[in-house]
């Protein structure tokens, strides 16, 4: 991280939330005006799952500082969808680590669909993951250099 906080630029942070379980916390959050961070972005999905290993990577690459998958747990209603993103995660924090990308950028998490308070919990918690990492540019750039 640089050394002057005014030199940093601002974290942006993904949320992939799944439309039936996640997703409907996520929005219930925004109702009640209950507030998080605004380099949040949302992408609502039927399930995340459908995110092949190399979106994640991608995203790092254009500047997603911090990736949260807010999903639905073993709860899914899609058969065995869980435990096939879960494996695909494990596959993609090995390529992070071959590029030299903090593991600790990538999250899975099971939020359900009136869980206001863990998703503010998880936000928070990647916020503070990004505050102390900074900016995901430095990792990737060294990784070319």
């Amino acid at each position: 991280m640089a050394s002057n906080p005014a030199d940093t630029p601002p974290t942006r942070m993904l949320v992939i939330a799944t439309l039936l379980c996640s997703y409907p916390g996520i929005d219930a959050t925004g109702q009640a005006h209950m507030e998080y961070p605004p380099n949040t972005f949302v992408i609502p999905t039927p399930d995340p799952v459908m995110f092949p290993e190399s979106f994640y990577l991608y995203c790092f690459e254009k500047g997603i500082d911090g990736i949260l998958i807010a999903s639905c747990g073993t709860d899914s209603p899609y058969e065995g969808s869980y435990a096939q993103l879960a494996a695909r995660i494990n596959t993609v924090y090995a390529r992070m680590k071959e590029r030299g990308i903090s593991i600790r950028r990538l999250k899975l998490t099971a939020i359900c669909s009136v869980c206001t308070k863990a998703f503010l919990k998880e936000v928070g918690e990647m916020e503070a993951v990004l505050a102390e990492l900074g900016p995901v540019r430095g990792e990737v750039a060294a990784v070319g250099a």
